[in-house]
């Protein structure tokens, strides 16, 4: 009885995260950043912007900036398929959208299921980084994407003070 107590306790700890790729990796955001998922579409260009910002899209009269993470995370770029997603994610009371290559699907995870991520020192910034968990025999980098789109190299929303 105090087993099925305890793992009752700890279901509703456990939160949804959805879970999408970029190239071999799987990432895991919190479910409940996600306004929508949307097939990408071309944004309209932004003079002077950071690379990693492809532009804006007009969505439902919100003006919402389009960050490609493969370029922010330094991965090889790749030609956008039909599989291609953008997740549009409500942070810091602001609507910003990130390119992925696709959305897996919805899981569930414990905090005892999210192991902290390694120390690199600081040839390698993981303070966007939650953790890493394994679920279903694959292994998950949990981020924290409210914490990477609020950050100063992202320039993109005012930071919450």
């Amino acid at each position: 009885m105090q087993a099925t107590a305890q793992r009752g306790e700890e279901e509703l700890a456990s939160s949804e995260f959805l879970t999408f790729t970029l190239g071999q990796e799987e990432y895991a955001i919190d479910i409940l950043r996600v306004q929508e998922i949307r097939g990408y579409e071309p944004p309209t260009l932004i003079a002077n912007a950071p690379p990693f910002i492809k532009g804006v899209i007009n969505l439902r009269g919100i003006i919402v900036p389009i960050v490609d993470l493969r370029i922010k995370f330094h991965l090889p770029l790749v030609e956008y398929t039909p599989f291609t997603v953008v997740i549009i994610l409500n942070v810091a009371n602001r609507v910003v959208g990130v390119v992925v290559d696709s959305v897996s699907d919805v899981i569930r995870l414990s905090p005892a299921q999210i192991r902290p991520a390694p120390d690199f020192s600081a040839s390698f910034d993981t303070k966007y980084i939650q953790g890493l968990a394994t679920a279903e025999g694959r292994m998950l980098i949990v981020t924290d994407i409210e914490q990477l789109m609020v950050s100063r190299e992202m320039d993109l929303l005012d930071s919450p003070d």
